[in-house]
């Protein structure tokens, strides 16, 4: 018998093929090289109802939090990419228990991985059925079918990251505040870092918080919006007991949130975002206020929890009477590890607020504004000390339901007042709910990661600059008038919807000695010319543009040149392909660009490297995208199109929920951007070493309207 990694009860979760989801308790047995579960524990040579092979192709998608009959659950998704029609999903009711079984099915990948056969020979994963599960009803977690319901649409997509998931990212333009991009503060020691000297002040100490207000006024928000604060505290507890805490909407939160009179769920967009409604209680004679937001949640590598709030209009959550509606700009928690301290774990919590509390208060009375907001901060207090005046410390808590605003919790009475329910006697019902859904637990139903370099490497010598330079290649003249695109090119500096090539020392790259000291240098000159860029938009997913007549690839061709067309395919209901084309005399036998262009595509995964910059935007935004290197191979699906003069790189943004974040937060303010992107390949080895930017390019306040419909008819 093989040796047991892990088991335990879990619960399976997934949705019939008549769209309803169903959970069941089921036991969950981890073998290094299997995954299967049961309807008992185990005894002898039963047989499982389905097991999975598990090997280096096998990924981890965090689905994020999921409701069945108002109950929410934690759920995983374990599939082969090379077969993702065959999927096991398995959920907790609490974020240990969940991270837990993610961390065993890694470790179990890691291990096949690092074993993993270099002679392009691929893992097959197979599925077992025994004869007496031919009767069972297929679920969509187990199977994609022309039936399957929305929920598990996500399953479709392709190169998730197997260590970092956010769902499908930050709705539209949710602001993650939670990420530093300044370059001084671009350091392992900064992650967890209160605040950037260069943008917020200490406003005052109160209740055992540093509360913090934002030096810079900001041109992009209504005037009538306050400045950003923050409350910075530290917390006797696990980041997953913070979390759950912050996530609850029901009687518990009255314990802790004085600015929290009621709460329920509008409407669960995915497993990290959803739409709610909130109503405050201010200690103000105004008229009471509520709010309407996106609540968006992932958690980080770190083991930290980011928290993103935004209003958000919703058809199903008008104005309410007797409130005025107030208006989030941004706003949510970071919640952060801390060392512990004499045995007790600690957490830095981090709560920000920017809010416009409407109404003739918030106008004629300045006073209001900053009193409510430090009302509403106060909250990390109430965390604290909730937190220590608790001793069942050992217990892991479920994460808290929230009632469904559609469920008659908020009605209006014949007078026009608001009613809601008790939320203590809603748990209570909730209770009840739960025990009736598992009773039937004798039912038959049922690329690795982002490598992230954020640290700041020191200054190089002028030694190891001057020895970078004499590895470059010796420069070739190439003639740029020949080629052109869509988007223009255009050297001012105050340009719009344009492009020109960046400097390459606005990037850091590995040096001669990275090994040794991990030291990085400025890139300096790039291997190639970018010498046009296409903005172009279809109805569908734009593929190999290098086979449209008349590109700068076909003209490159002709001249007798070699060129790198990278493709970044932006998704939605238009989708967009942005594509950069680069170019070059010839590739030097036996160059790391060489091994790229002609090695596999696991080769070139491992190491198509990508570094952002945004010089110029809100500093939420420049936060966010920050300017941390990422292996864009394992990061996103890259589709190689190897033709007799170029390399073609389709970058499918949307295959990563991380890629598909950044998106959200990008797209709706685009047109306010300067944003740098610099291409490279990952130098590992000393012989490789140092490391040679392909190019870079900076595009400046694009314009979606400029994009254009390509031709793609090749000339055959």
């Amino acid at each position: 018998m093989s040796k047991v990694v892990y088991e335990g009860w879990m619960v399976r979760y997934g949705r019939r093929k008549i769209g309803r989801s169903y959970i069941h308790m089921r036991y969950f047995v981890l073998e290094p090289r299997l995954l299967a579960y049961y309807k008992k524990k185990p005894q002898d040579y039963q047989v499982p109802i389905k097991t999975m092979l598990i090997d280096g192709n096998c990924r981890v998608e965090d689905r994020g939090l999921k409701a069945h009959h108002g109950h929410m659950v934690y759920v995983l998704s374990v599939y082969n990419k090379k077969e993702k029609h065959h999927r096991i999903t398995m959920a907790a009711f609490n974020i240990q228990e969940a991270l837990m079984w993610k961390e065993k099915i890694e470790s179990v990948i890691d291990q096949h991985q690092e074993s993993q056969v270099p002679n392009g020979q691929q893992y097959v994963s197979f599925e077992y059925k025994s004869g007496m599960d031919t009767g069972r009803t297929a679920s969509s977690s187990d199977h994609e079918s022309q039936y399957s319901a929305p929920e598990d649409e996500d399953a479709s997509r392709r190169g998730l990251m197997r260590r970092t998931t956010i769902g499908n990212g930050p709705p539209e333009s949710v602001l993650d505040w939670t990420k530093e991009f300044d370059a001084e503060l671009a350091n392992h020691n900064s992650d967890n870092q209160a605040f950037s000297r260069k943008h917020w002040r200490l406003l005052q100490c109160q209740n055992g918080l540093r509360i913090f207000e934002e030096l810079l006024e900001v041109d992009y928000l209504p005037r009538s919006c306050s400045r950003a604060m923050k409350a910075v505290g530290v917390v006797e507890a696990t980041c997953e007991e913070v979390f759950e805490l912050v996530m609850s909407m029901d009687g518990t939160r009255y314990e802790w949130d004085c600015s929290f009179q009621y709460g329920s769920l509008v409407e669960e967009v995915d497993g990290h975002t959803a739409v709610l409604y909130h109503r405050l209680l201010l200690d103000w004679v105004v008229w009471p206020r509520d709010l309407c937001y996106v609540r968006y949640w992932r958690r980080n590598d770190d083991g930290s929890y980011v928290v993103l709030f935004r209003s958000r209009e919703h058809e199903n959550c008008g104005p309410q009477p007797g409130c005025v509606r107030a208006h989030l700009e941004s706003g949510g928690y970071n919640i952060a590890p801390l060392k512990p301290r004499n045995g007790r774990p600690r957490t830095q919590v981090q709560h920000l607020i920017q809010i416009d509390l409407k109404g003739w208060g918030a106008g004629y009375l300045p006073a209001f504004q900053q009193h409510c907001l430090l009302q509403m901060l106060n909250s990390v207090a109430g965390l604290r000390e909730w937190f220590s005046q608790t001793d069942e410390r050992g217990v892991h808590t479920r994460i808290p339901v929230m009632v469904n605003m559609a469920s008659s919790s908020l009605s209006l009475s014949k007078s026009g007042r608001s009613l809601h329910r008790s939320a203590f006697s809603l748990d209570q019902t909730n209770s009840v709910n739960r025990n009736s859904v598992l009773m039937d637990e004798d039912s038959d139903d049922d690329d690795e990661f982002q490598i992230a370099e954020s640290e700041q490497e020191p200054e190089t010598s002028k030694t190891e600059t001057d020895v970078k330079k004499t590895e470059e290649e010796p420069a070739h003249n190439i003639d740029l008038s020949c080629f052109s695109g869509n988007l223009k090119r255009n050297e001012n500096e105050n340009a719009r919807n344009c492009w020109r090539t960046s400097d390459g020392n606005n990037f850091k790259v590995r040096s001669k000695s990275f090994c040794d000291n991990k030291r990085k240098i400025p890139a300096g000159k790039h291997l190639m010319d970018l010498v046009a860029v296409d903005w172009f938009k279809d109805s569908k997913r734009i593929d190999h543009v290098a086979r449209r007549k008349g590109c700068a690839a076909q003209v490159a061709a002709e001249k007798g040149l070699f060129s790198m067309v990278v493709n970044v395919q932006v998704p939605g209901s238009t989708h967009y392909s942005m594509v950069f084309y680069f170019v070059m005399k010839e590739l030097v036998p036996g160059s790391l660009l060489q091994r790229f262009v002609d090695g596999d595509d696991e080769f070139r995964n491992s190491r198509l490297k990508l570094v952002p910059l945004v010089p110029k935007g809100s500093w939420i935004v420049r936060q966010s995208v920050g300017s941390t290197p990422c292996l864009l191979g394992k990061a996103v699906d890259c589709n190689y199109i190897r033709g007799p003069t170029y390399l073609e790189i389709d970058v499918d943004i949307g295959s990563s929920t991380v890629a598909n974040g950044v998106l959200g937060l990008v797209i709706g303010v685009i047109t306010s951007l300067v944003v740098e992107m610099a291409f490279l390949v990952q130098a590992n080895t000393p012989e490789e070493l140092p490391e040679r930017l392909i190019g870079a390019v900076r595009v400046s306040h694009i314009e979606l309207s400029s994009a254009i419909v390509p031709n793609l008819e090749s000339d055959k």
